[in-house]
């Protein structure tokens, strides 16, 4: 009786802890496949660090399921967003060694991959969602751009974006004279640290997944970040104020492993590539919408939104000068000012 009596007692523990186990929702559950990818013959592993609620995050189940109806089952795109493989270091060093095929990078993670894909963060250079197009339709622009990490073995198939870069802050910031006083967590970039340094504000360069915390106990007092991102992922909660700087387009870079490219059939191949540039360019137009609103929703709960003046925006580009000449020299100094030309940059 007494084994009986202790055997109802650990069960009786046991059980709340299966049902809670079995309580607990899968974040991707509404982005599985409607199809059974096992048939394929070629499979592509994409990784992203971020959740699909971000449109520019989506466009990776968009692109699985179109690739797979256009290439009548032959590949699957088996999509990993939310960091499943890991951060984007990690990521980065398993693409190059092809353990995983494709990865949509932050931009600010693909100017490690290499220095002509940091064009992008340079400061008041594609800093607007019109300049964004341009940029990505001009072949004389993209094409180099493209092809800017191939000695690395990996390709630059296209890209989304999730919206402008500014301040969110737990304090108000409509001046520099505010900034200074505020310790911004920026991205593990080394573009965004050039930068940070040349305007003279103090910045901790911090891992993603260690924001929410460092931001809770006040290690930093702001993010360098989008209004998008700031707002879905609940940062405005703690940080309550936006500064729209609009210094740079955030992007989530479409990075290929080429030699798994290149043993693609040419039709496949073709057809893959052309899935990747529609479903980016439709998501691009997803992205403005969606910056939109997030701006209002985040409006409406209470954020307030500040903006610089034009004399200190024109005082941030002066001080970034020569950052860009620091970085015309590893991207390539008639490129950046074919592209700084071609758009009014």
């Amino acid at each position: 009786m007494k084994n009986v009596l202790v055997l109802l007692l650990l069960l009786a523990l046991c059980l709340p802890v299966a049902g809670m186990a079995g309580d607990k929702k899968d974040p991707l559950a509404a982005w599985q496949p409607a199809f059974d990818p096992s048939g394929a013959k070629y499979t592509y592993i994409l990784s992203n660090v971020s959740h699909p609620v971000i449109e520019g995050v989506a466009a990776g189940y968009r692109i699985r399921d179109k690739v797979w109806a256009q290439t009548n089952g032959q590949i699957y795109v088996d999509y990993r967003p939310l960091s499943q493989l890991g951060g984007e270091k990690d990521v980065i060093s398993k693409l190059k060694l092809g353990a995983v095929q494709g990865m949509l990078s932050s931009s600010v993670a693909a100017a490690n991959v290499s220095d002509r894909l940091g064009v992008v963060n340079l400061p008041y250079v594609i800093d607007t969602f019109d300049k964004l197009d341009t940029f990505r339709n001009d072949q004389e622009l993209w094409t180099p751009f493209a092809e800017g990490a191939l000695s690395k073995g990996i390709y630059v198939a296209d890209f989304t974006g999730y919206g402008p870069y500014g301040w969110a802050t737990t304090t108000p910031v409509d001046n520099l004279a505010a900034a200074k006083g505020v310790n911004f967590r920026v991205a593990q970039a080394p573009v965004n640290t050039d930068f940070y340094k040349a305007w003279g504000l103090k910045f901790t360069v911090m891992p993603w997944p260690d924001v929410p915390q460092a931001l809770q106990t006040g290690v930093i007092s702001g993010l360098d970040h989008t209004a998008i991102v700031c707002n879905i992922t609940k940062k405005f909660t703690i940080a309550k104020h936006f500064t729209e700087l609009n210094y740079a387009q955030g992007l989530f870079v479409h990075l290929i492993n080429k030699r798994w490219l290149d043993k693609l059939p040419a039709d496949l191949r073709t057809t893959f590539l052309k899935v990747i540039a529609e479903e980016s360019a439709a998501t691009r137009i997803a992205t403005r919408k969606q910056y939109d609103v997030q701006v209002a929703k985040a409006k409406e709960a209470g954020v307030q939104f500040y903006q610089l003046s034009d004399k200190e925006i024109t005082e941030l580009k002066k001080l970034a000068e020569p950052v860009l000449e620091k970085w015309g020299q590893k991207i390539g100094s008639d490129y950046l000012a074919k592209v700084r030309a071609k758009l009014g940059s």
